[in-house]
């Protein structure tokens, strides 16, 4: 990810020296699409602004108290979603996998 004051830098040398995208891109060594894109929005987007939309926390939660040793693809399953994105909502809400309570004995 390049700094803010990269980018300006490389545009305001751009505008100083009249270089095209193609002479600024080789100059800098950044392709054209990322000169583009800057070109659209010069600060990096640092967050990414966007809930869970399949997946239901409440509803997930009340599942893992009511059937405590199913395993994910099972969920995934009744939630019409991917095992993966159990995971990660799982993940979300601090659920973490199962773990013995006891550990066995060796003799």
């Amino acid at each position: 990810m390049y700094s803010l004051d990269f980018r300006k830098r490389v545009f305001a040398i751009k505008k100083k020296e009249k270089l095209t995208f193609t002479q600024t891109s080789n100059r800098f060594g950044v392709s054209m699409w990322i000169l583009f894109a800057w070109q659209r929005r010069l600060e990096p987007c640092t967050t990414r602004n966007k809930p869970a939309t399949k997946i239901d926390a409440e509803k997930l939660k009340k599942d893992v108290e009511k059937n405590p040793d199913d395993y994910q693809w099972e969920r995934a399953k009744r939630f019409g979603a991917t095992q993966w994105g159990i995971g990660k909502a799982l993940k979300r809400i601090n659920i973490t996998h199962k773990k013995n309570s006891v550990s066995p004995q060796i003799r």
